[in-house]
């Protein structure tokens, strides 16, 4: 019996055949990858039979508009697409588009901190365009152990907020102890630390969006990880096959709608607050 069904981040399923090319249209935020040298980036924009894609570190590439990119892991053709009635583009996120021409923002000297790779590449990738518009950048963190001394090394202050996003943010945990810590330091409305109640960031991903029915349940003794690869059926051994089954998971995610929505939530809350005292310098 086949627990969960087949997909593509079923390991049967990645070795059947490479499929043809198909044309699709192009959208802002949609992520490719050019694997003649693989680049991943998100498509800011075309112009002059070029696409313009911009990876997570903001660095930018143009290439040929056309064959030769991967969609979710399978070879697609660019195109360029129809014009409508209609010029509103929308980012990951679900905001409107803003003029692609304007110059790119200087950094605030506000933060967001995340705990941990996965939870920054999660939140570019649905809040890159967003958070590059207002000028907010996000940072990882190893963990939260040494919040407290973080927040104090920061020094927050008007002007200069501090949001952090925390995993498994829920009563009784170690996560909500340390959040705790942190309010009595006394940085009254200059920071907020906000969480979600998912032991790890895998589990913001919606699960039907990729193909399963419900998260496994893992036993606390287990690597979260490794354990929920392993109660998929994937490789689940090492890093490697860690990495390799959170691109794959990370690839599947397009837009907001394919995150749990109290997730979704949080974060916006964090951006509006550390963008509120810079509300006159964004528009």
């Amino acid at each position: 019996m086949d627990r969960y069904g087949r997909d593509v981040l079923d390991p049967r399923t990645q070795r059947a055949a490479r499929p043809r090319t198909v044309d699709v249209p192009m959208e802002i935020g949609m992520v490719v990858e050019d694997p003649a040298s693989g680049y991943v980036g998100e498509i800011m924009g075309w112009e002059n039979g070029l696409v313009i894609l911009e990876d997570r570190h903001g660095k930018r590439r143009a290439f040929p508009v056309g064959p030769g990119f991967w969609l979710d892991g399978k070879p697609v053709a660019l195109r360029i697409p129809p014009r409508t009635g209609s010029t509103t583009r929308y980012t990951a996120s679900g905001s409107r588009v803003g003029d692609p021409g304007r110059p790119a923002k200087v950094a605030l000297p506000s933060r967001i901190y995340v705990e941990g790779r996965h939870d920054a590449e999660l939140v570019e990738k649905i809040w890159g365009s967003d958070l590059r518009h207002v000028g907010v950048v996000v940072e990882y963190l190893g963990g939260i152990d040494d919040l407290v001394s973080i927040v104090a090394e920061f020094r927050p202050e008007k002007g200069r907020r501090l949001g952090v996003l925390v995993d498994h943010l829920v009563s009784g945990t170690k996560e909500q102890r340390i959040a705790a810590e942190v309010a009595r330091g006394g940085y009254g409305d200059v920071v907020r630390i906000a969480g979600h109640r998912f032991i790890d960031i895998w589990q913001a991903i919606r699960p039907e969006v990729l193909g399963i029915k419900a998260w496994p349940e893992v036993p606390r003794d287990v690597d979260f990880k490794k354990g929920t690869l392993a109660a998929l059926g994937m490789p689940h051994h090492d890093q490697i096959d860690i990495a390799n089954a959170w691109k794959a998971m990370l690839g599947r995610v397009r837009t907001f709608r394919d995150l749990d929505p109290d997730f979704t939530r949080e974060v916006e809350k964090l951006i509006d607050f550390v963008t509120q005292d810079h509300l006159d310098e964004i528009d």
